[in-house]
């Protein structure tokens, strides 16, 4: 099955490219997405344990069943500011 993979801040990055699609087997979960976005792109997996996902624009865990055509999106931690004020 396909499934639509966004990726964003740092993910986006390393990847080169803010969406994807990515064919996974039947009966699978948002890890195994995951799993598929590593085993093509290695560098992805230093977030493994620090980011956030979604699935069809809902947090999920990476438990949560995936179906063909889902949107999964993976969030890293992001940090950023420059400290000034805004006014």
């Amino acid at each position: 099955m396909r499934v639509n993979v966004k990726l964003f801040a740092r993910l986006r990055e390393l990847v080169g490219q803010g969406e994807l699609t990515l064919d996974v087997p039947g009966a699978t979960t948002v890890a195994d997405v995951w799993a598929a976005l590593v085993a093509a792109h290695p560098a992805a997996e230093a977030y493994a344990r620090s980011m956030s996902c979604a699935v069809n624009l809902n947090y999920a865990r990476m438990t949560t069943p995936v179906a063909d055509g889902d949107e999964v999106a993976f969030l890293p931690p992001v940090s950023g500011g420059s400290g000034a004020a805004v006014r």
